[in-house]
């Protein structure tokens, strides 16, 4: 298990490339994790927030082991 890594949701919208408004969606949606930290403050954990990237096969990966 990794220590966890907590960013503001600016910072973690600024690492991810997406607006404060999407960090807001995967947490009510479950992608990611929201910690309150008071009565209004807000972290995320930047590990996962990085687990969300995914590699996108191209077709030319898939064609190279559908020969194989």
């Amino acid at each position: 298990m990794t220590t966890p890594k907590f960013a503001s949701l600016a910072a973690a919208a600024e690492i991810a490339d997406v607006s404060v408004k999407s960090i807001r969606r995967y947490i009510t949606a479950g992608r990611i994790t929201g910690y309150r930290v008071g009565p209004r403050m807000i972290r995320v954990d930047i590990n996962e927030l990085e687990d969300l990237l995914a590699p996108i096969p191209n077709d030319a990966e898939n064609n190279e082991k559908a020969q194989a």
